[in-house]
């Protein structure tokens, strides 16, 4: 049985935050896209969603001292020009990374608006100082600054055709202003909204410019004049629009296009894409199949950027929440999503018979469905505020529950084409479902817990045709007297546990009678797990501690210490001989229940760990947190076993022919295969064998040996020079190496760590010796004045 325990998990896999939100751009090809997520900005390839780059990435990356408030690729996608907290601005290459130049903005407080002209040679740098300077990047100068604007820029834009010379702003005082970009002068002021500009957008013939804010109006303007050649009212604010190429064709639009017609797509806080033909100012497509939920209050945002790729014909938009959902133009269909940043990772579990999906509860309203090879996304709608708890029919599978703060629970059912649908809808709590769990032999019932302290039993529907069906309640039971966390199904679907705020957990009938009462945490209760196999129930509580208790008399029979704050999920591996659990600390602990002792902890996450599934044949947990990451973890302890039983054999081997290599008296092969074993003995008892030959001796047999055996010999002399038996092996060592290294031939890494700690021992034994020496000369001296000396006879004088 000890062979079935596991013994250890391994991240395979981590899904985290690209885009956390601020700017992002598309490459020129589609292929990727630039986010700014935190200190950083990361390139996400549009396929694989893989993090391809990391730009801006230092030692104190983990610190936000030098944070990214804003940046900008240029026009050959080669170059990207940062704005950062400590006011430099930095240039990057984006192939590789480097850094290539940093120097200083100058403005008097943050950059918030950057921009490359059609040359990629200058940028544009517009503060919250209301002031815009230009500059010469390849001798990071200063060749104007612009005044005029007041308050921070919102936009910041050349003119495409470089013979113009123009530079277009605009700040917080609703005014677009353009600078002659060559001399610094003041051009004309392009006076029409009535609040904060939002975009601005240029025809290819160069004539006009088309203007955008959340005074939700859209304004036509000819360059050159600053009268308003029309306004469009659009009945929202708008926060991002794009200019349509020429030749695009309206999705679901039978009539003909008009070619003389200027087409913007825009959007904001309705959280739909619209096309309007601005000149006529008539409304040509509206977005019926939008996954984005519109702004909670009037003026907010839904949409924040519109992003338009001409090789892929598609476009991107992005949201708040920093999804990034890619359209099809000719159809506007959803070709892909993507998920920025998940905030915190409320509830995982796995989806489908043969497991290849996950759904994830972050702090959001919108359910995430991911396919676990590609991690592509899709959002799941139907709650009205965030989604807090998950759970899965182990006899269905393709069906699962949810609950949230909208005090309702709902099912749902994957589709054979892996399509998610909402089938049932239950709303008889009172406050928010903080927990729900599933019946563990058929797919008939479900339970849910509340922050009103009911604990209820729900019916489930035979039919899963139809659409938002209501479900009700079969059993209802105000369970404790304070929130309750946590609710569990036993095996057999005979009994049901509630974990509380109360401290306490209850046990319950399939009719809702109380069975017993489970007392001793002493803090509130976050999960509760019935054994697979054994009469026992197992608990997890904010003291930091889980509890076994036993069933039949309530007692507590083990508790189970080692996290430094709440236990927040706990599951049963291993036939119930083992549990996993996951806590504030950010650990991750596999426990033995036999010996009470902690097999493994894993520190993966920056945060909370909130969540965590484990696949039905153990093989697989993902955890979820605070921190925004989906970790995949693998069970590893065959191919473990497998690879230590593999070492200790090759150890075997290997000990039995250093044991010939000695008793033949191969001195150099043994020292080499000792060396390589990591036997500082072996190898000591080599080099006395070979001092005993004499020092040229070996001195001839290191210089046989390589580098890298060089380096380990040094190491196992640091070792031998700390005993006085050993020292003149040790030292004769270090003088046969030591003109290598001065020379350069044998490089150390730790050649700084091993001299700190060979050098006290060193002078030590010098010392005693240099004692040895003096008394073995005054003994000489002694003994040679103890000898008979002749003596002169003074008569003979």
């Amino acid at each position: 049985m000890a062979s079935l325990l596991k013994e250890v998990y391994e991240k395979t896999s981590e899904f985290e935050a690209f885009f956390t939100g601020g700017d992002i751009q598309w490459t020129t090809d589609g292929g990727h896209f630039l986010c700014q997520c935190n200190n950083v900005i990361k390139v996400i390839d549009v396929n694989t969603l893989c993090n391809t780059l990391t730009i801006g990435e230092s030692v104190e990356e983990k610190d936000d001292s030098d944070q990214i408030y804003t940046f900008q690729m240029s026009h050959d996608n080669q170059s990207i020009v940062s704005a950062h907290k400590s006011g430099l601005l930095k240039l990057w290459d984006r192939e590789s990374g480097e850094q290539l130049k940093v120097w200083r903005s100058g403005h008097k407080g943050a950059v918030a608006k950057l921009a490359f002209d059609s040359t990629d040679i200058n940028v544009a740098s517009g503060g919250t100082d209301g002031n815009i300077r230009l500059w010469d990047i390849n001798h990071h100068t200063c060749t104007s600054s612009l005044k005029g604007a007041m308050g921070v820029f919102t936009i910041l834009k050349y003119h495409p055709d470089p013979s113009k010379q123009l530079i277009f702003g605009a700040a917080d005082d609703t005014k677009i202003r353009s600078w002659d970009s060559k001399t610094g002068k003041d051009g004309l002021i392009y006076s029409g909204h009535f609040s904060k500009v939002t975009s601005v957008q240029f025809t290819p013939d160069n004539e006009y410019m088309i203007s955008s804010g959340r005074d939700r109006v859209l304004i036509l303007w000819k360059l050159g004049e600053s009268k308003a050649l029309r306004v469009v009212p659009v009945y929202e604010s708008i926060e991002t629009t794009i200019l349509m190429p020429p030749s695009f064709k309206i999705p679901n639009f039978k009539k003909k296009i008009e070619t003389e017609g200027i087409y913007v797509a825009c959007a904001g806080e309705k959280g739909v894409v619209k096309i309007w033909n601005i000149q006529m100012s008539r409304l040509m497509f509206e977005q019926s199949n939008s996954l984005v939920s519109p702004a909670a209050e009037e003026g907010g945002l839904a949409i924040t950027h519109l992003l338009f790729n001409e090789a892929r014909n598609m476009v991107s938009i992005v949201t708040v929440d920093h999804n990034i959902i890619i359209h099809d133009l000719e159809t506007f269909s959803c070709m892909k999503q993507m998920i920025g940043f998940t905030d915190e990772i409320l509830d995982i579990i796995f989806l489908g018979k043969d497991e290849s999906h996950i759904v994830v509860a972050t702090n959001s309203r919108d359910l995430k469905y991911y396919e676990l090879g590609s991690m592509d996304c899709k959002l799941l709608k139907g709650h009205t505020d965030i989604v807090l708890a998950l759970a899965t029919f182990p006899t269905r599978p393709d069906v699962f529950i949810s609950s949230g703060k909208d005090n309702t629970v709902r099912i749902w059912v994957q589709g054979s084409d892996s399509e998610i649908k909402c089938f049932g809808v239950g709303a008889r709590h009172t406050a928010s479902v903080g927990s729900v769990f599933t019946s563990q032999t058929s797919d008939a019932f479900f339970t849910s817990v509340s922050q009103d302290s009911c604990l209820k039993i729900w019916s489930v529907p035979k039919e899963m045709d139809t659409t938002d069906q209501k479900i009700i309640s079969s059993h209802t039971e105000l369970a404790h007297n304070m929130d309750i966390n946590c609710v569990a199904v036993s095996p057999n679907d005979k009994i049901i546990a509630t974990g509380s705020q109360d401290k306490t957990a209850k046990l319950w009938s399939e009719e809702l009678s109380l069975l017993g009462v489970l007392k001793g945490h002493r803090r509130g209760i976050w999960c509760v797990r019935f054994s697979p196999v054994d009469q026992v129930v197992l608990t997890s509580s904010a003291d930091s501690t889980l509890k076994l208790w036993s069933i039949a008399d309530l007692s507590c029979l083990k508790t189970f210490e080692g996290h430094e704050s709440s236990v927040l999920k706990i599951d049963f591996l291993s036939k119930g001989q083992q549990i996993i659990s996951s806590g504030a600390d950010g650990l991750l602990k596999l426990w033995n229940i036999k010996t009470s002792d902690c097999k493994m902890s894993l520190d993966n996450h920056d945060g909370k760990v909130w969540s965590m599934t484990v696949n039905k044949d153990e093989s697989l947990i993902i955890t979820g947190g605070s921190d925004s990451k989906l970790v995949t973890l693998k069970d590893v302890s065959a191919e473990r076993r497998e690879k230590m039983a593999k070492e200790r054999e090759e150890l075997i081997l290997q000990e039995q022919e250093l044991m010939n290599l000695l008793h033949d008296k191969k001195l150099l092969k043994a020292l080499r295969l000792a060396l390589r074993m990591e036997r500082p003995l072996h190898v000591l008892k080599i080099i006395n064998e070979v001092l005993k030959v004499g020092h040229e001796k070996l001195s001839e047999t290191l210089k046989e040996i390589n580098n890298t055996q060089k380096e380990t010999l040094l190491k196992f002399a640091v070792e031998w020079n700390t005993n006085n038996k050993n020292c003149h092996a040790a030292q004769l060592v270090f003088y046969i190496l030591a003109p290598e290294i001065i020379s350069g031939n044998l490089k150390v890494p730790s050649l700084r760590n091993f001299i700190e700690g060979a050098l006290p021992y060193t002078e030590r034994h010098f010392e005693r010796l240099t004692n040895l020496l003096q008394d073995l000369n005054f003994i000489t001296y002694t003994v040679n004045s103890m000898q008979p000396h002749p003596v002169k006879n003074i008569d003979q004088k």
